[in-house]
């Protein structure tokens, strides 16, 4: 019988977390995923993916799922995404003021819950496990802790931090990717895995400032970004807006 392949991912509920967990689904991994509340304003996120993580398994893909609640202390870091006081900024990422939009040192402190679980999967099952994370080019301007050198460091840190190291390793399939990239890489995994794009789609959520029914309001940088990306492939948006530019 052949070995299970297995990664661990960090699902967000946002398009590019579920399109990696598409494309390792596809893959033939069996999915691990780690969801984080962080005291994030669009917390909804998270009940979007659950429903997507039910569609999945209706279709016979059963996805291992954990919350982990790190708001009590996340919620404090100074970021217009945690702080009810500072408003999410409107417009495109390259502009200055989306830098409010950071998470100081966020992706450091998921990478270290991640390496931590795929490494003890690793051991448990003696075997290689695959880290993954959507972070792709699009985020590199304006998120430090998306860059390729970054993750360079990181991984080497771990390794010098753990026995068995070797057995634990990223896996950053959209790192020189954008967007528009990642939808197509979604649209060749639904197809392969007989799965409809658009239900899984209309089920993410990208939005940084939605409304309380989940749906997003196309002004944010992120929404900017996910419009366009739509826009470059031919495809209308699934995800419910309440504002359109």
């Amino acid at each position: 019988m052949p070995e299970i392949k297995r990664c661990v991912l960090s699902l967000s509920g946002g398009m590019d977390s579920t399109s990696l967990c598409l494309h390792m689904l596809n893959g033939g991994y069996q999915v691990y995923g780690l969801s984080f509340q962080y005291g994030q304003k669009h917390a909804i996120e998270l009940e979007r993916l659950r429903e997507n993580l039910s569609y999945l398994k209706s279709k016979g893909f059963n996805v291992y799922h954990q919350l982990i609640d790190l708001s009590s202390t996340m919620g404090a870091f100074d970021s217009a995404l945690t702080k009810q006081h500072i408003d999410v900024p409107e417009g495109h990422y390259a502009e200055d003021n989306m830098r409010s939009t950071v998470v100081p040192n966020r992706n450091a402190i998921f990478a270290s819950i991640i390496y931590g679980y795929a490494l003890s999967l690793a051991q448990e099952f003696e075997q290689e496990v695959k880290l993954g994370l959507g972070v792709h080019a699009g985020d590199h301007a304006i998120y430090p802790d998306c860059r390729p050198e970054f993750y360079d460091a990181i991984d080497k840190a771990f390794k010098l931090g753990n026995w068995n190291s070797e057995l634990a390793n990223y896996y950053l399939p959209y790192l020189s990717m954008n967007k528009a990239d990642i939808l197509q890489d979604a649209i060749k995994s639904t197809g392969d895995l007989s799965l409809d794009f658009t239900t899984i789609f209309r089920n993410t959520l990208t939005c940084y400032k939605p409304n309380s029914q989940g749906q997003s309001c196309g002004r944010c940088g992120s929404c900017n970004e996910r419009l366009e990306a739509f826009e470059i492939i031919g495809k209308t948006d699934p995800a419910p807006y309440f504002v359109q530019n």
